[in-house]
């Protein structure tokens, strides 16, 4: 009877224990969970509000937080989650890139390759970092090179499942530049399986999205032949 009530007492979410998502990579939703209210706090207030549940964090692990180098802590992680590293959370930050007329008429593919983006594991909080590959066929449109490597960083700055951000770049070069035609390659290394858990500093982890013609074997082909070219010194 105590074993049953054990169980029943385990949480769970979607049919799966807080251990088995954690430890099992598992993702819950394709858009990054969010509350309603999720922003309706200043970034000043939640600046100071994380600062001092990260000093009792600290406090209970035992540091002296009178210590010069451990005083300021509390402050500088708060304003690294709110400004830079969680910054891709709030919706106002998404990069509003301008498109213009394919002058050229070119039709190929275009791929930037080779995006290193730091983001962090929803599961743990830790460092998830790689290169993104991103490619594009003109539907008439072109956007700046540099807003493909904006848009990657705007969805790797929030805790991430690998799946989830590729798809999520997928869908909104889709809908930003008004094509089908668009495939996103993740290969990333994960910090929750590297420092800790399994500890294996080897391994890394690759998810794709393709859509359009990139679904078609030719130039798919093509798209990950780019890929493994040599980028120039």
């Amino acid at each position: 009877m105590k074993q049953k009530e054990t169980l029943l007492s385990t949480p769970q979410i979607n049919g799966y224990t807080v251990e088995e998502i954690g430890e099992e990579h598992i993702g819950t939703s394709y858009d990054t969970p969010l509350r309603e209210d999720a922003f309706e706090t200043d970034d000043d207030l939640k600046i100071e509000l994380i600062e001092k549940h990260f000093r009792e964090i600290m406090n209970i692990l035992g540091l002296d937080l009178t210590d010069d180098s451990l005083n300021g802590t509390p402050k500088r992680v708060a304003k690294m989650y709110v400004k830079e590293i969680f910054s891709g959370l709030n919706p106002k930050n998404r990069p509003n890139p301008t498109l213009f007329e394919n002058k050229y008429q070119y039709g190929e593919i275009l791929l930037e390759k080779d995006i290193t983006f730091f983001s962090f594991c929803e599961h743990h909080f830790v460092p998830i970092y790689g290169k993104a590959h991103v490619a594009y066929i003109s539907n008439g449109k072109v956007i700046g090179l540099s807003k493909l490597n904006r848009i990657v960083q705007y969805y790797a700055k929030r805790p991430q499942v690998q799946e989830r951000m590729t798809v999520q770049i997928a869908n909104d070069l889709k809908e930003t530049l008004e094509t089908e035609d668009i495939a996103v390659v993740l290969d990333a290394k994960h910090m929750c399986v590297a420092a800790r858990g399994v500890q294996d500093v080897n391994s890394a982890t690759i998810t794709a999205q393709y859509h359009g013609k990139f679904k078609e074997a030719d130039t798919k082909k093509e798209f990950l032949n780019y890929i493994s070219l040599a980028s120039n010194e």
